[in-house]
């Protein structure tokens, strides 16, 4: 059996708890939720003033402000994937006391779901942005800048690339994992 020296459990045990440096960032991401709220927020505002002109009301502009919405919601699902699952994962174990709306995935997802979760969060996000972009093309007073449309569509395509190639390494590396039946 293998002889623990001091100094081999000395840097271990630092090594262990070193693991805490990463709660500064999750509690800085909770700080960025706060940013995200205040964007949602004056998304709204803005997109208020429509609701009380129904007779002016633009189906198009409602639809581009609802995605708006949409999409700061979808940044805030990731940012407290992230804190939830990334603090999980690295620093400990959040004791709810078994409270009944603890999300269902919390200390469930590993870093594989984790990353799965991140993409597909990614590639709905740079749908949402593509889609407005595609339907502020109808404004007639807007100029169609075609150089930043295929590179929306370019990008989107490497985050849903990305994410399948993600999905195929998941697989694969499962697959290698289970032992083979014959």
């Amino acid at each position: 059996m293998h002889q623990r020296n001091l100094v081999e459990t000395l840097l271990e045990g630092v090594l262990f708890k070193s693991r805490w440096l990463l709660a500064p960032f999750y509690l800085g991401l909770v700080l960025s939720l706060l940013l995200l709220l205040s964007a949602f927020l004056a998304e709204l505002l803005h997109a208020m003033p429509q609701l009380f002109d129904l007779a002016h009301i633009d189906p198009e502009e409602v639809i581009l402000a609802v995605l708006s919405l949409i999409d700061l919601s979808l940044a805030g699902n990731l940012v407290v994937i992230v804190i939830f699952s990334g603090y999980e994962n690295f620093v400990s174990k959040i004791n709810t006391e078994n409270a009944e709306d603890r999300p269902s995935w919390m200390g469930t997802l590993d870093f594989s779901g984790l990353k799965m979760k991140l993409i597909g969060s990614i590639v709905a996000i740079s749908a949402i942005s593509l889609l407005r972009a595609f339907m502020t093309l109808s404004d007639s007073n807007a100029p169609l800048d075609e150089r930043k449309m295929y590179w929306m569509l370019i990008l989107h395509l490497t985050f849903v690339g990305s994410g399948l190639m993600f999905a195929a390494m998941d697989y694969i590396g499962n697959r290698a994992e289970k032992p083979q039946e014959h």
